[in-house]
């Protein structure tokens, strides 16, 4: 099976910007549209074929952080006629009236995609009217099963237990190392309570003497190689690991985890309606996205996809969490400034501390 990571080519994204697979920039051509993605998320034959059988020519950029996509859509030098990003960064652009409501009715394949996920959705768009879901997936422990014992990481206290100290990679992501020790303290994902949020910071600071690094994108590599026992990571990064090295197993501690949900959006930018909802119906189809689905290697929503693969891949649980799993999770959701600068705050006081 073909896989790939957007980590891959996070440098040269850096350098170079969005790239654009089919094109660039906007065409004023009513049979075009303008779509603007994470990288590699999108199987670029899906692209050739979306042409090939419509006629209408794509105009394909990336980027890689929803960050990065905001600051990119709002410069407005391109109207974007469709965006895929993810769940907090859709709910604060819906709360900035930036974002059409989806007429589904046009998009009949949306049938295929599995009710529960539009169900997930409302965390960010509540009325579900907005969004249509694209990939999912959860955040939670890669660790060394010859290095660690599997009962140790079912609570998020792995992450602070001292005999893997010097041994523990952690997610330099503010929100992601608040979410590990929030949850492992019982609260909310999304709280903005002050002594929740100091408990919290009060743990990270207490973890530092025991994290061999604070990585994102390279948690993965250093894992497969076998440089440390454990790492924070997303369950995608987590299944191309195992897939790389059988010594390396994921768990979702017990006390609960995100979910993120990465999800179709038009932007009040768009200026091809209709070419947009022919694209996201397309996006639907079974076949289209069983090409999706080996290319990104994600969990799909698509029902029918879903079905259709081999019992070994539906019974994957690290690709594929179980209800049990997804029940005990949150979505992270849009904070506001005062409060996204609060997190940003404690995180930059902890990492100051030797």
């Amino acid at each position: 099976m073909k896989k790939h990571l957007i980590s891959l080519f996070l440098g040269v994204f850096s350098i170079f910007g969005a790239l654009s697979l089919s094109g660039c920039g906007n065409s004023s051509s009513e049979n075009s549209l303008t779509v603007l993605n994470y990288g590699k998320y999108i199987d670029p034959i899906v692209l050739d074929m979306f042409e090939e059988e419509t006629g209408i020519h794509v105009d394909y950029e990336e980027y890689v952080t929803p960050e990065n996509m905001y600051t990119k859509y709002k410069a407005g030098s391109i109207d974007y006629d469709l965006i895929c990003t993810s769940d907090y960064m859709i709910e604060k652009l819906i709360q900035e009236g930036e974002v059409l409501e989806m007429n589904y009715d046009k998009i009949p394949g949306i049938s295929n995609l599995d009710e529960s996920y539009f169900e997930f959705s409302k965390a960010f768009d509540p009325e579900t009217k907005y969004t249509m879901p694209y990939f999912f997936g959860t955040v939670g422990i890669l660790y060394d099963t010859t290095k660690v014992d599997a009962a140790d990481v079912t609570t998020w206290g792995a992450l602070w237990d001292e005999k893997y100290s010097g041994q523990i990679i952690m997610a330099d992501s503010v929100r992601d190392a608040f979410m590990a020790a929030l949850k492992y303290r019982g609260h909310s994902l999304n709280t903005t309570d002050e002594a929740q949020l100091l408990e919290a910071q009060e743990l990270l600071i207490q973890q530092r003497p025991l994290v061999y690094s604070y990585l994102v994108d390279e948690a993965q590599d250093e894992m497969i190689a076998e440089n440390a026992a454990m790492a924070l990571v997303y369950s995608g990064e987590a299944a191309l690991a195992i897939d790389l090295n059988d010594k390396l197993a994921f768990s979702v501690p017990q006390e609960g985890s995100n979910m993120w949900i990465d999800s179709w959006f038009i932007p009040k930018t768009c200026v091809h309606s209709e070419n947009a909802e022919k694209f996201l119906d397309f996006l639907c189809r079974q076949d289209i996205a069983q090409l999706n689905f080996d290319y990104v290697y994600y969990a799909t929503p698509n029902k029918a996809l879903f079905d259709s693969l081999d019992a070994e891949l539906q019974n994957n649980s690290v690709i594929f969490p179980g209800n049990e799993v997804l029940s005990n999770c949150e979505v992270l959701k849009s904070l506001d400034p005062e409060s996204t600068k609060r997190y940003n705050d404690l995180w930059k006081e902890m990492k100051s501390k030797n």
